[in-house]
């Protein structure tokens, strides 16, 4: 009796789990390459959105952020993303700015400032121009363009210490928004019904029919022991 209990026991324990792993080595070369095959996409379909708001093309860069968007939200994302100075494995885009789109409010915003303190009855002088004193030599340090984020801050920093300009500063700042309006950043699922999500899922799968299939052996290898 014992031995036939020993027979089938033996028999179960040379079903070789090898098999399992010929299956479980390519589907994970799978896994890594339709994962880049999704994150390549959402690169290109990221930097349609970053040439539309180069173009200034309000209604173009709508298009390019829903399709963006939609395509982040059905598909698993990997991406590694900077931040203070370390980086960070995330699921979707990671933040990206509309810089461009910022600027031409921004600079528009200035521009009006500009014509409203440019003349001589303002008890400071020429504020625009002071402000362009100080904030001129910072942007070479730091390598500002005329229209860039630092620069644009600047000059409303600048043009904020003077109470004759607080209510064109006021004004200033009501028409310059927050940058942070300009930020996007869409997240992914970390599983989704997709081609990369199925085959994930399939390989989880036999992962978990391996660690069951040796918990048995080791199982059945002691009962053996004690026959």
């Amino acid at each position: 009796m014992e031995d036939k209990k020993k027979k089938k026991i033996r028999k179960i324990l040379h079903l070789y789990t090898w098999q399992i792993f010929l299956i479980l080595i390519p589907m994970l070369f799978l896994d890594a390459t339709l994962l880049r095959t999704d994150h390549l996409k959402m690169v290109e379909l990221r930097d349609a959105v970053l040439a539309a708001d180069e173009e200034e093309d309000d209604e173009k860069i709508a298009k390019s952020l829903e399709e963006l968007k939609n395509f982040v939200f059905g598909h698993i994302i990997v991406n590694v993303v900077e931040e203070n100075g370390s980086q960070n494995i995330v699921f979707g885009t990671g933040p990206f700015y509309l810089e461009n789109t910022y600027i031409r409010i921004a600079t528009k915003a200035l521009a009006d400032a500009e014509s409203q303190l440019s003349g001589d009855d303002n008890p400071n002088g020429n504020i625009f121009i002071k402000a362009s004193d100080v904030c001129k030599p910072l942007g070479i340090a730091n390598g500002w363009n005329w229209n860039s984020p630092g620069y644009l801050n600047c000059m409303t920093s600048e043009i904020a210490k003077y109470p004759a300009a607080d209510p064109i500063t006021d004004q200033v700042k009501a028409n310059i928004p927050s940058t942070e309006l300009f930020r996007r950043n869409y997240a992914s699922p970390a599983i989704a019904l997709c081609p990369s999500g199925i085959a994930i899922i399939v390989t989880l799968a036999l992962i978990l029919i391996v660690i069951i299939r040796m918990i048995i052996w080791v199982i059945l290898r002691v009962a053996l022991l004690f026959m």
